[in-house]
């Protein structure tokens, strides 16, 4: 979805492109390297390690701006309400939100393009990538068709000059898995009975506390996120004062004793270790994982 509406709108104007992980990185890399954005208009890559958020202060209102809501790898989130980007800006926003929607507040009106899926917060499928447009990312596709690019036919938004209907009203070019689509309307209906969006903002901080309370408690391991009001609510990056390979060991534990799966940091970056607290995770649950990590820890390190 977030390629879709890249190669829809991209081109028209300037675009500052900010990234801190490696999905964001992908993104830099599709407009320079295949849209070659850079053949046409200037790109600015806006940047930083992480764990850390580049200077998004940095970006013009005039720009059309690319941003990851939340870094899935990295644990770092951009600042409540995104104040970054001007309530009168002339460019689009285009916001990859695949892990923070439901779990974090969406500030609607500063977000022109959003995508999200369904697999993460709402633990649903994979596969399916949703698209969100502002009217003023609608006036852009009617009004804007970018020169030499052709579009796959899966990409295609604007039919006869206008915004294709058909896509948000259930249209599609191969029919989706409706064991699938069940399980997504299912999951809206937990949603409601959780309190809605609000609900499930709050059992994903909810979570993100547990975490914090052990970190504050144990030297030994900290957030990846520098910055406590960067820290992702979701997608829970910790370093660890272990070395990489004493890392995979504490991993290989955890998976041994079918306590926790899967938790190794993503592959590009730093040693550390990717709890996952979304909505659908219960508190109890972490709860009842911490002094697993520790005793993952002292066995390591032969305490």
């Amino acid at each position: 979805a977030y390629e879709m509406a890249m190669w829809n709108v991209l081109g028209q104007r300037d675009v500052d492109v900010c990234h801190w992980e490696s999905f964001g990185k992908g993104w830099f890399a599709d407009a320079i390297s295949h849209l070659k954005l850079r053949d046409s208009v200037t790109v600015n890559e806006h940047t930083a390690g992480y764990g850390e958020l580049p200077d998004l202060s940095k970006t013009s209102g005039d720009n059309d701006v690319c941003f990851t809501f939340n870094g899935t790898t990295s644990g770092v989130r951009v600042p409540e309400g995104c104040d970054f980007i001007s309530d009168d800006r002339t460019g689009l926003t285009l916001c990859d939100a695949t892990s923070a929607c439901f779990a974090m507040n969406m500030p609607w009106s500063k977000l022109d393009i959003t995508t999200y899926s369904w697999q993460k917060v709402l633990g649903g499928e994979g596969a399916h990538g949703v698209l969100i447009l502002s009217p003023r990312a609608v006036e852009r596709l009617e009004s804007y068709t970018p020169e030499n690019r052709p579009l796959p036919k899966i990409f295609r938004l604007v039919k006869k000059g206008k915004v294709d209907g058909g896509i948000f009203k259930g249209a599609t070019i191969n029919t989706p898995s409706m064991i699938a689509v069940e399980d997504y309307i299912d999951a809206l209906q937990w949603a409601d009975s959780e309190g809605g969006v609000a609900g499930l903002v709050k059992r994903a901080d909810d979570n993100l506390g547990v975490v914090a309370d052990f970190v504050s408690q144990n030297e030994w391991i900290d957030f990846l996120a520098k910055d406590p009001a960067t820290r992702s609510s979701t997608s829970v990056c910790l370093t660890l004062d272990l070395d990489p390979d004493q890392i995979k060991k504490f991993v290989a534990l955890l998976d041994a004793k079918e306590v926790a799966l899967d938790i190794g940091g993503y592959r590009d970056a730093p040693p550390s270790i990717r709890i996952w607290c979304g909505s659908t995770v219960e508190k109890e649950d972490l709860e009842a994982l911490m002094p697993w990590l520790k005793w993952a820890y002292d066995e390591v390190k032969g305490n």
